[in-house]
């Protein structure tokens, strides 16, 4: 650990504290979308939180749309020669639009067939360019290196578009952006219980189901990022299986619940075998903190409102700076 500068973590907290407007901003904003009529499948393009909310986004998009919808590696693009994508739409996510991996992904997936729609939050952005279509996460300058704001604008954003594609979840959208206004200066009511948790913990596993799953990604890949904790993410449908045995050792588990009736049974069982099996479990729900009337997609975007604090604050703790990971920097060049 060293002595932390006065200003450690306060572009992350304010940064924190401006989602749910981006929120908001990012779900109403308008989407003008290409001829999709033959459109057979969706794909995504995204590496780090921006997979994170490309999985979340894909199953929400599943369930309104009735299109396959999955993730495609960069590399297909950036090693590879890509693949068919005829009667396909490409979207590529990406906070900066300038990762070297997801220009070339942009411009082999258009050279393919595919219609490439761009999620971005730096206008004129390489990505953009490379795309028939843009919609903005419109978050602002984020000077945090760890994403938190732009990755729930990234949710918003494909909320928008689910809305371009079936106008009946329009209205869903607007209310889930009123219910995570009700978010601002919330927290859970079991914030000091897993903040202590987190402070002893050297093992963490956080768990989801459908969109909660794409939350747990981002929320492990935060405290690896910030508080340089072991952190796994697993469906509740997959953690039963080998992943159970690690329990036998100290072991912190986070159950991300968005609160769909259809997952219940399956984080219920998890968190029972969890529990059995010795772990420190705490199951976390938005609605807890005074959100409600949520789509699947926006309760995962209001998890992750109410635990990156806990991120920002264990990292602290630590005598971490959230704001500077020593090992990372905001664009990632990948090949």
């Amino acid at each position: 650990m060293i002595d932390l500068p006065p200003d450690a973590g306060q572009h992350m907290a304010r940064e924190i504290a401006e989602a749910p407007g981006v929120f908001a901003a990012s779900v109403a904003q308008p989407v003008t979308l290409p001829d999709l009529t033959a459109l057979r499948a969706i794909y995504t393009v995204a590496r780090g939180s921006s997979d994170a909310a490309a999985n979340i986004l894909a199953y929400e998009m599943m369930r309104e749309t009735g299109l396959p919808v999955t993730s495609l590696p960069p590399s297909i693009f950036s090693l590879g020669h890509g693949v068919r994508l005829t009667d396909a739409a490409v979207l590529v996510v990406s906070q900066s639009g300038a990762s070297d991996d997801l220009v070339r992904s942009a411009q082999g997936a258009r050279a393919a067939g595919a219609t490439v729609i761009a999620l971005t939050n730096a206008p004129d952005s390489p990505v953009e360019a490379a795309a028939d279509t843009t919609l903005r996460i419109g978050a602002g300058p984020e000077l945090a290196v760890p994403a938190t704001k732009s990755v729930v604008g990234a949710i918003a954003g494909g909320m928008a578009l689910i809305s371009a594609l079936v106008p009946s979840y329009g209205p869903r959208a607007t209310a889930s952006a009123q219910g995570l206004a009700a978010l601002q200066d919330k927290t859970l009511p079991n914030t000091r219980a897993i903040l202590a948790a987190l402070l002893r913990a050297s093992h963490v596993y956080v768990i989801g189901r459908d969109t909660g799953y794409g939350a747990a990604q981002e929320l492990a890949l935060k405290l690896k990022e910030c508080c340089a904790l072991h952190a796994e993410a697993y469906s509740s449908s997959e953690v039963l299986h080998g992943p159970l045995q690690l329990v036998t050792n100290p072991l912190l588990i986070l159950i991300l619940d968005t609160e769909q009736p259809d997952v219940q049974p399956s984080l219920d069982t998890a968190e029972a075998r969890f529990r059995a099996a010795g772990g420190t479990v705490f199951r976390l729900r938005a609605s807890e903190a005074g959100a409600t009337s949520l789509t699947p997609a926006a309760a995962a975007a209001a998890l992750l409102c109410l635990t990156y604090p806990l991120a920002l604050q264990t990292a602290l703790a630590l005598g971490l700076d959230p704001d500077r990971p020593a090992t990372l920097s905001k664009v990632t060049q990948t090949r």
